[in-house]
């Protein structure tokens, strides 16, 4: 069973040569690796790509079928925080994540969510427990502790946030960290408490702030977040302390690529040193994570691509555990089946459901920046008619509503500069991290047509365009398909396209929007429960007068 030779130019990332041999494999791991020098091939076998920080969920796939697309870029492990499913079903879920990416041979390595709920100022599906989380590392074998975003509860040491990594470090264990725009002192003090990585750094200086305390730094670069121009210089200063992510793909973007992408353009854009940008892409995690991958050792397990060189890194071939799991960039992985798990509870909403009285002439505004997580805060004259706020889409200021999904609770209504929509809503129950309904739309019809459809389908995506409703069905807990990742992916786009022609201009509408209620992110944000300052880490009001 998997034993087979292989012969080519052989990149060792670990001693930073390539050489010429023939690796033998039996039973799926590494017998023996011998330099031969009368090898004419001209293909190179080297580690495969590790995503160092992602949400699976975020790609709208279950783990069996993010894989079968991601090996064909050459991805052969994530380092994955189950957070999204967890805010949803709890522990089950994430158990629900370990159990389904078994399914295929592909590595994924799962946190245990350190921030379930995210915070206290919205309603998620479920809670996990300081206890719970001991019992993810010990009796299923998680290997570190998800993102700590409550970094102000890290900063001001509180008991139960840092029983949670304590609980983590007493087992020898790694807990990654989620402090946007942290430095000096702060940065320090959050590092201090035993977090160990970061992804989220958006200028240069932050990043070389938090490497100077101690820290490795993800790279990112997902379908809204987009860092990596902000930062790859590091590569070249701190080779030994990057890791490359993509925290959040969406799936007509995993379909193009994955991490290969920030390697040709390492190499090939900024020609850094070829080995010092595959040990970001390859060994680095490995080695933070202490990860089973094997880099082409002998005793491991034999996970490694095969390219035809070393600049444009075409994928001829993927092997997991000694399986051909991809060969030209075709996936070898069949679809599994799986169940429908879910927790959605909430009726269709009423037109008058999303209006809102005017208590004043100016509205404080989300601002979404695009290929960002953070937003900017505005003051604006607000449009007025019959005494309630509305949407003003000449200014660009558009209805903003976050909707409780696990109850039937009063609507929270904002408004939000940055998206363009000329006409129509879209709507999602992707929404960080509890994953309630969030919307936006030039009109309370459309925005609860666009809702309603979501209700209907007890999760998914959906956009309102000329009266007319389009739905991507995520019946895993609202949030993810079971079906062909490729369809799924077919589907997202046309949904996307159909966006883009309402006027926005963001590259990742969708993506952007499911930002919009994530809390621990700054500075303005809508939750279920209201308008929140991030900054303050408080409710605050929409009137601004």
């Amino acid at each position: 069973m998997n034993n087979f030779s292989i012969s080519g130019n052989i990149v060792d990332v670990v001693n930073r040569k390539i050489f010429s041999g023939k690796i033998d494999v039996a039973n799926g791991i590494i017998k023996s690796v011998t330099p031969m020098s009368d090898i004419s091939s001209k293909q190179f076998i080297m580690p495969g790509f590790i995503d160092s920080h992602i949400h699976v969920e975020s790609s709208m796939l279950i783990p069996s079928e993010f894989a079968r697309l991601a090996v064909t870029h050459g991805t052969v492990a994530t380092i994955s925080d189950p957070h999204e499913i967890g805010n949803v079903l709890g522990i089950e879920g994430v158990r629900y994540m370990i159990n389904n990416g078994k399914q295929v041979p592909f590595h994924f390595y799962f946190g245990a969510p350190s921030c379930v709920p995210a915070t206290s100022f919205e309603t998620a599906g479920a809670t996990i427990t300081a206890e719970e989380i001991r019992t993810l590392f010990v009796k299923d074998k998680l290997k570190y502790l998800s993102e700590m975003m409550n970094y102000p509860g890290v900063l001001h040491r509180d008991a139960l946030v840092m029983d949670k990594i304590r609980i983590a470090k007493e087992l020898g264990l790694p807990v990654d960290g989620h402090a946007p725009g942290l430095k000096g002192a702060d940065a320090q003090k959050y590092i201090s408490a035993g977090i160990t990585t970061d992804h989220e750094c958006y200028t240069l200086e932050e990043a070389l702030d938090k490497l100077k305390y101690g820290m490795k730094i993800s790279i990112r670069e997902g379908s809204a977040a987009k860092n990596y121009e902000a930062l790859h210089t590091i590569i070249k200063t701190h080779p030994d302390k990057v890791m490359f992510c993509s925290d959040d793909k969406h799936p007509h973007e995993l379909v193009k690529g994955h991490i290969n992408e920030l390697v040709k353009r390492s190499i090939v854009d900024h020609g850094y040193d070829t080995m010092d940008v595959l040990r970001c892409a390859c060994y680095n995690p490995i080695e933070h994570y202490k990860l089973d991958v094997g880099f082409l050792q002998v005793g491991q397990s034999a996970d490694f691509i095969v390219v035809d060189n070393l600049r444009e890194f075409n994928v001829d071939q993927v092997y997991i555990k000694g399986q051909l799991v991809a060969e030209k960039g075709k996936s070898l992985i069949p679809s599994t089946k799986s169940s429908i798990v879910n927790k959605f509870d909430t009726l269709p909403k009423k037109e008058s459901d999303f209006a809102i009285k005017a208590e004043g002439n100016t509205i404080q505004v989300i601002k979404a920046l695009d290929g960002e997580l953070i937003t900017e805060k505005l003051n604006v004259k607000a449009k007025i008619v019959d005494q309630q706020y509305v949407s003003d889409p000449d200014r660009d200021i558009l209805k903003l509503a976050v909707i409780n999904r696990y109850s039937n609770a009063p609507i929270a209504v904002g408004f939000i500069n940055g998206f363009g929509l000329k006409k129509g809503a879209l709507a999602s129950c992707i929404a960080h991290d509890s994953h309630n309904i969030i919307a936006v739309g030039v009109t309370d019809r459309d925005i609860c047509k666009a809702v309603n459809a979501i209700i209907e389908n007890k999760g998914g995506i959906s956009v309102v365009s000329e009266a007319h409703v389009d739905v991507l069905q995520l019946p895993i807990a609202g949030i993810m398909s079971h079906d062909d990742g490729y369809k799924v992916a077919e589907r997202y786009s046309a949904i996307d396209e159909k966006v883009k022609k309402l006027g926005t201009h963001l590259q990742a509408p969708f993506m952007t929007l499911s930002f919009m209620a994530l809390l621990v992110i700054p500075s303005l944000k809508l939750s279920d429960k209201g308008l929140f300052d991030g900054t303050t880490f408080s409710f605050t009001k929409l009137t601004s007068d």
